[in-house]
């Protein structure tokens, strides 16, 4: 993918951070932890920022945790967004506490002069607003409408509240459309997309826990960006929310769209590898994890496609016969015992 075959979206931002309009595609993620409890949810989103998160969103579900978002803020690095349902006055807080961003959907917070009082407040603190369509929190007679929580109810019903936001002069914003179903997840931001250019949030919801969220998120998000549909992402997991950060930057490496951290090339092993790869592969991915700059290492353990394999990465290694032999850039530098090949491997990265 070249950025210049991306979807033209507007620009807009989550406090210093650039969405749409040709800016590299941003991770997002959301806390896992009790809003109110400040000091837990500090702590992830510190693992997350170290882990490349560039956005994160926590859940606003009273007045007591839109009063915690001030020291929430004031004690992390990257952009807060509030998540809320349904309570104006939770929105009012949450932008009088400092956040960046608000997902909340104007149609369902009640009457107007509560979303003008949001919209005003959003407006003056210069704070966008996502909206989030979910296919299983469709409007009832969209639902009769369609028959179905379809990707045409699912683009209409974002298209209800924008409207809302538009007659009160309110563009920034954000729009996205997720359902736990991947073709109907990809059909509703085509649909989308194609009539309108605000930025979009991707990401397949619900999707449940390692494999099969991976599986469904890698698909589901990849063929989105592989379109060029897409500004930010989350990947949404049944685990911890640093997995999930892990996830969308190997999506977002996969689609040419980032290049970020260490990528390891590794074979699966079979009848003919004469080392213990499994056990190599885990010492170098513990030991260059905190690395963030791009680099791709590969770690084979035969003579048929190890050392062209290994030729084609930044570093690697090939075992075979109680020996490895190192690579950097496509050259043999060392030729070692299998008992030392990871630690010369890391000498060479790590010199």
């Amino acid at each position: 993918m070249n950025k210049s075959e991306r979807k033209k979206t507007k620009r807009l931002y989550i406090g210093n951070v650039p969405i749409g309009d040709g800016a590299a595609v941003a991770v997002q993620s959301m806390t896992k932890t009790d809003t109110r409890d400040i000091k837990k949810t500090v702590r992830q989103i510190k693992q997350l920022e170290l882990a490349g998160c560039e956005i994160i969103r926590v859940a606003v579900p009273d007045m007591e945790a839109a009063r915690a978002l001030g020291e929430i803020k004031r004690k992390i690095k990257i952009p807060l967004i509030a998540d809320i349902h349904f309570n104006y006055m939770l929105a009012l807080e949450a932008i009088f506490q400092g956040v960046d961003g608000l997902r909340i959907n104007p149609g369902n917070i009640g009457a107007k002069w509560k979303v003008k009082e949001v919209v005003n407040a959003a407006k003056d603190k210069k704070v966008p607003i996502r909206i989030g369509v979910n296919a299983g929190s469709l409007p009832k007679d969209l639902l009769q409408k369609y028959g179905d929580p379809t990707a045409q109810a699912m683009v209409e019903a974002a298209e209800r509240h924008i409207e809302i936001l538009e007659e009160l002069d309110f563009h920034d914003i954000k729009v996205s459309l997720k359902a736990s179903d991947v073709l109907k997840t990809v059909e509703a931001y085509n649909l989308f997309s194609n009539k309108h250019d605000y930025p979009l949030h991707v990401g397949i919801t619900e999707t449940g826990p390692i494999p099969e969220g991976v599986v469904k998120s890698a698909i589901g998000i990849g063929m989105l960006l592989l379109e060029g549909i897409g500004d930010t992402v989350r990947v949404s997991l049944t685990d911890s929310p640093v997995i999930e950060v892990n996830v969308a930057y190997e999506i977002l490496r996969v689609t040419g769209l980032r290049e970020y951290g260490v990528e390891i090339i590794s074979c699966p092993t079979c009848g003919r590898c004469e080392v213990d790869i499994k056990k190599m592969v885990k010492q170098v991915k513990n030991a260059l994890k905190n690395i963030k700059k791009p680099l791709k290492v590969a770690v084979m353990g035969c003579a048929v496609n190890g050392p062209g394999e290994a030729r084609e990465a930044d570093y690697g290694i090939a075992g075979g016969r109680a020996q490895g032999i190192v690579f950097v850039k496509g050259k043999i530098v060392k030729t070692v015992k299998e008992s030392e090949v990871v630690k010369a491997l890391l000498d060479e990265i790590k010199p």
